[in-house]
């Protein structure tokens, strides 16, 4: 079995952590906080870390937890994606696609975010993370094909919904 090291094995995930925490989060000062936050707990755990499978899903785990308990502190007082928006300006955009742009960017923010929380973070480590089936399974502790329903239904839902709103122009 190898020796899990913390500069080698669990600091290089920091940005994977702090991508998932700013997935649930929507803040990138919650996130960083989380981030911190996880890699203490996990530093804490460190007499057990060679009796654990994968120190990644570990990882994850941790840092998916807390986010989770962090956002129910804070009753989902989120920034949205269309702040982020401003920060890239392309030259070739009117007003007008910019202002579309910020609208459908807002309008999948919303409809992501209303899933059900294990479609969202299913879809999150997979999708966004580009997690295996196996590790998204190990950090939610669920099996591979809940995992692969979980997504299917996010996908299908987020899919649908936008049709018909994007159709009916609201």
């Amino acid at each position: 079995m190898k020796k899990v090291s913390f500069r080698n094995d669990i600091l290089p995930l920091k940005n994977i952590l702090y991508r998932l925490a700013l997935r649930i989060t929507c803040n990138n000062a919650e996130a960083e906080d989380i981030v911190q936050d996880t890699l203490m707990k996990v530093w804490n755990r460190r007499e057990r870390w060679d009796e654990i499978d994968s120190i990644e899903a570990f990882c994850m785990t941790i840092c998916r937890n807390l986010a989770l308990d962090r956002m129910r502190k804070m009753d989902n007082h989120n920034s949205s994606l269309e702040d982020n928006l401003h920060e890239t300006p392309s030259a070739t955009r009117n007003p007008y696609e910019e202002m579309n742009q910020k609208d459908r960017i807002q309008l999948v923010r919303k409809l992501v975010d209303s899933l059900p929380e294990k479609q969202r973070t299913c879809m999150q480590l997979r999708d966004f993370e580009g997690k295996s089936y196996k590790e998204v399974a190990e950090i939610l502790q669920i099996s591979e094909d809940q995992v692969k329903v979980n997504i299917f239904r996010a996908r299908q839902t987020i899919k649908q919904r936008f049709k018909e709103l994007d159709d009916y122009g609201l």
